[in-house]
């Protein structure tokens, strides 16, 4: 029905006829003459009729915004000075010779060009949000991307292989979407949270080199880079250590930054131990465009009065930390306030300050609420080891380590972009080093930092008992700009110390073999050393082109409450079906009636 894309026409095609097939973008009638922008996917075209053919002049005249038509005719110059540089069609336009409507178009719920339109709009009405150009270029990019991974990794060796998307529930950190089985009654399948038992499986197959880019499903609180189904670029290999996958998937990440953006990330990524990304930054995904850091000051201040200071400081789970704002101190009261909600967020109690006017004054140029809480020597110490300066603002964070962790992590992030202080570009890291367990005070028990089957950083099952505080993990997670772009680790491939994680972690031999006997079996009939990694594809397509949410880049996404209001799913089933599976709903109290 077309020869070429409205978007590709240029003047390599003058003086020829071409047949196109898109949407009226614009129509414009300048009296006697009248001006059609077609688009279509790769972008607009200008498509001009005069009366010098009366029956298509006609049909033209008819034709309104989201029509689809099928125009025929030649390709000239675009008369002196009404050439676009914005497109690449600009230096030309199309002297219609043929007009077919193939479909008319009610006037659409919101114009493609306003930027106001709020999200609930555009996703009940999404294919029509889908032809706006940046909704447009966004799945572009992501299709580019997909299949350069797929090139990538299959030059390599790797096998594009499926699992299973009906599968037994596991934990995975967060709540399973369950199917209800008909054949099984009172039974239930999960939805993957990720292929992570299945793709361990495959390197015990022999498959050696594995990837997927896999549909996940999580029944968690959502934000803005998460949703109820995700995608996954999923690797798993056997026989490379960390450094052979760490190595491979960098590569793959810069060249395909080259690829896609022109961009030329640093080669290698630098690396970070978890231990220095929480101590400098306050995260094990720090946003290295901001230059600020936090500076432990609890051996400072556990002699003084001031309990709010001494207490963390002399609490083997507390910390005292500063975090120095360069000019900080042009702050106004509003402005400290506004930080201190926005510290609460993350469990602050407050946020205590001091600004320093002229730092040669000693203790007398310093302004704060605080400073009649420390010793002179103190409060000078503190400006020393932070870097202060005249002009500058210093912010104090005491409680629980995670307490001050999130929250000054989070300040420092929030300041360095308003204040400017963030520099441009990509910043990516490695951060490696991670403890292989984390105590759950509420539950009085370790928790895998990572997932039950990361290897510990010792071959030991003996010295992974005696300190499991202390113990690493061969984990590593690859960050850029602040935002978690894969995480992965070597995989625990000896039955023994398999059965000793599952121990530390609270699972009973009874609970194990209930919910993973089929893997434990499998590690006892020659399992090879694996490991792999996973990608959030949602992520990573989000930060290559600048969307605010991942759901910038899906197709279809689903609402903050995991609604999709397309097709106002999730809704009730009919009875049948329900019975059909054996099944009787109870809605909450608040919901009956």
């Amino acid at each position: 029905m077309r020869t070429q894309y409205c978007g590709l026409i240029d003047e390599s095609l003058l003086g020829q006829e071409v047949t196109l097939c898109g949407w009226v973008n614009k129509r414009r009638d300048h009296g006697g003459v009248i001006f059609v922008d077609l688009r279509d996917r790769e972008g607009l075209v200008q498509v001009v009729f005069d009366p010098d053919r009366p029956d298509v002049f006609e049909t033209a005249e008819h034709v309104r915004n989201e029509y689809v038509l099928q125009v025929t005719g030649v390709v000239r110059d675009r008369p002196e000075g009404t050439v676009n540089p914005e497109l690449k069609s600009g230096k030309i336009e199309v002297l219609g010779h043929g007009l077919t409507v193939l479909n008319a178009s009610e006037p659409i719920p919101f114009q493609l060009d306003d930027p106001d339109v709020n999200e609930d709009t555009r996703l009940t009405y999404r294919y029509i949000d889908l032809r706006r150009p940046e909704m447009q270029s966004r799945i572009r990019t992501r299709a580019r991307v997909t299949g350069f991974i797929r090139r990538f990794l299959e030059e390599r060796g790797f096998l594009d292989i499926e699992t299973p998307m009906l599968t037994r529930a596991t934990p995975e950190g967060a709540r399973d979407y369950l199917v209800p089985s008909r054949t099984h009654p009172g039974s239930f399948f999960a939805l993957p949270q990720s292929p992570q038992i299945f793709k361990q499986l495959l390197m015990m197959s022999g498959m050696d080199r594995y990837y997927q880019i896999v549909r996940c499903f999580r029944d968690e609180d959502l934000r803005a880079d998460r949703q109820p189904e995700f995608t996954q670029l999923d690797m798993e290999t056997a026989f490379l250590d960390e450094e052979a996958i760490m190595g491979m998937t960098e590569e793959l990440i810069r060249s395909l930054f080259k690829e896609v953006l022109s961009v030329d990330l640093p080669d290698p990524f630098p690396r970070m131990t978890h231990a220095e990304a929480m101590r400098r930054y306050g995260s094990d995904k720090p946003d290295l465009r901001v230059p600020l850091e936090l500076v432990d000051i609890g051996d400072l201040l556990k002699e003084v009065e001031f309990k709010v200071f001494s207490g963390p400081a002399n609490d083997p789970k507390g910390r005292v930390a500063a975090l120095r704002v360069p000019a900080g101190g042009q702050l106004s009261r509003k402005e400290i306030d506004g930080y201190t909600e926005f510290v609460g967020r993350y469990g602050a109690k407050g946020l205590a300050y001091v600004k320093v006017n002229a730092l040669a004054d000693g203790v007398s140029g310093l302004q704060s609420p605080i400073l009649k809480f420390l010793p002179d020597e103190v409060a000078l110490e503190i400006m020393r080891r932070t870097g202060a300066e005249d002009g500058d603002i210093v912010f104090f964070g005491a409680d629980k380590a995670v307490t001050v962790n999130d929250a000054l992590g989070a300040l420092r992030v929030r300041i360095g972009f308003d204040r400017g202080l963030a520099e441009e570009g990509w910043r990516p890291l490695w951060v490696v080093d991670f403890p292989m367990f984390e105590w759950d005070d509420r539950g009085q028990r370790w928790q895998a930092l990572h997932h039950p089957f990361t290897a510990p950083a010792t071959d030991d099952p003996a010295k992974l008992r005696e300190d499991p505080h202390n113990t690493l993990s061969r984990a590593y997670d690859m960050v850029l700009n602040g935002t978690e772009l894969g995480g992965g680790s070597i995989r625990i491939h000896d039955p023994a110390m398999q059965g000793e994680v599952f121990k530390l972690l609270g699972i009973s031999d009874e609970e194990a073999e209930n919910k993973f006997g089929f893997l434990l079996r499998a590690l006892k009939y020659g399992c090879p050393p694996h490991g792999g990694i996973a990608f959030g594809l949602d992520r990573l397509i989000m930060l290559m082109t600048g969307g605010q949410s991942i759901r910038d880049v899906m197709a279809f996404p689903k609402t903050q409450t995991a609604h999709c209001p397309l097709t106002d799913a999730p809704s009730p089933v009919s009875r049948q079906q329900l019975r059909e599976l054996n099944i009787q709903v109870k809605l909450p109290a608040s919901e009956q009636g």
